[in-house]
């Protein structure tokens, strides 16, 4: 019988700091853009989302669990809404095109690794 390094806790405990991270660098990340034949095109907000898919991805592996995804995708959602609501000259994420990208795309990414995650679940016997 093997046993798991960490248990729950220890998959809070290390989600907490990556959704930190991921909340952070996605925020900072998410309004680059760059111009083709006039339009703009948010690569940064595709890139942040990229970082938080593969950042969910690790804690899912890692720890064998949904758990640690789960709560690594709620926590930079909240930060992420928190940081949009904020008032006018603090805002950090704005109502654009890449802000609604980053905000709503975190849930889409988090449901997503959710499913994808299942499958590092161990083997009932």
């Amino acid at each position: 019988m093997k046993r798991r390094a960490a248990g729950p806790a220890g998959g809070i405990a290390a989600a907490v700091p990556a959704a930190l991270f991921a909340a952070l660098a996605g925020t900072m990340l998410h309004g680059q853009d760059f111009l083709v034949a006039g339009v703009e095109v948010p690569w940064g907000a595709a890139a942040a989302l990229a970082l938080l898919a593969a950042v969910e991805l690790w804690l899912g592996a890692a720890f064998r669990s949904v758990l640690p995804t789960a709560v690594c995708g709620m926590l930079c959602y909240a930060l992420a809404g928190w940081w949009s609501a904020l008032g006018n000259g603090k805002r950090l994420i704005v109502g654009d095109l890449a802000g609604t990208v980053w905000i709503y795309g975190i849930a889409v990414v988090t449901l997503v690794l959710l499913v994808w995650c299942r499958r590092y679940r161990p083997a009932r016997t």
